[in-house]
């Protein structure tokens, strides 16, 4: 187990991937909610088929997986929705993000959660690193990446924590606007950093 857990945070579109990916390059163990919260809702799980009972057969694309486009539409549009996916799935990524972080194995692990902020568990990690670019940042890149409209990504950024409250929790903040060669810069300098907290524990 790794003695020592960074988590990671940052809004839609700030870029936590990319970061989290070069630590990983660093051989660092990511442990990420994104892709637990994925792994919850895969073919023959319990939590699609929960999903599909609760929303209906049309929530499935064709392959019969689930569309999570429409999803996303539906429960940013239903507050009630919204509410019985997340007391459905946050259980299942909680348990499995427990497992993952305590089979991780390098000096210390990466804990990447896009709520890391909203629902509290920035104060179950050792240290908080946030992602953060101006929020006109978020908007084109969201819209960009995910082919989306604004509308959307405007709410989906109404119901993250603002950059203010994330910044205020932060222990690291990493300037994700600049160029690549900047983000790299300050990669190195955490990993180095975090490998020494590591080694004091």
């Amino acid at each position: 187990m790794s003695k020592y857990v960074v988590g990671v945070s940052g809004g839609i579109g700030s870029g936590k991937t990319t970061v989290t990916n070069a630590f990983a390059k660093l051989d660092v163990d990511i442990i990420d909610a994104d892709v637990i919260a994925r792994d919850v809702v895969a073919q023959g799980t319990e939590g699609l088929r929960a999903i599909v009972e609760k929303f209906g057969p049309d929530i499935l694309d064709q392959g019969q997986c689930l569309n999570r486009r429409a999803l996303r539409q539906i429960i940013f549009s239903d507050e009630q929705a919204k509410q019985w996916l997340n007391q459905l799935l946050h259980p299942l990524i909680r348990q499995e993000t427990l497992r993952q972080t305590i089979s991780a194995t390098s000096s210390y692990c990466m804990l990447s959660v896009p709520l890391l902020v909203e629902n509290g568990s920035y104060k179950n990690v050792d240290r908080v690193l946030i992602v953060d670019v101006p929020e006109a940042s978020q908007l084109a890149r969201s819209m960009a990446r995910d082919d989306a409209d604004e509308a959307l990504i405007r709410s989906i950024m109404a119901s993250q924590a603002s950059r203010q409250q994330r910044l205020e929790v932060a222990d690291d903040v990493i300037d994700n606007s600049g160029d690549e060669s900047a983000l790299t810069v300050q990669i190195s300098r955490l990993h180095h950093k975090y490998l020494g907290y590591a080694a004091q524990v």
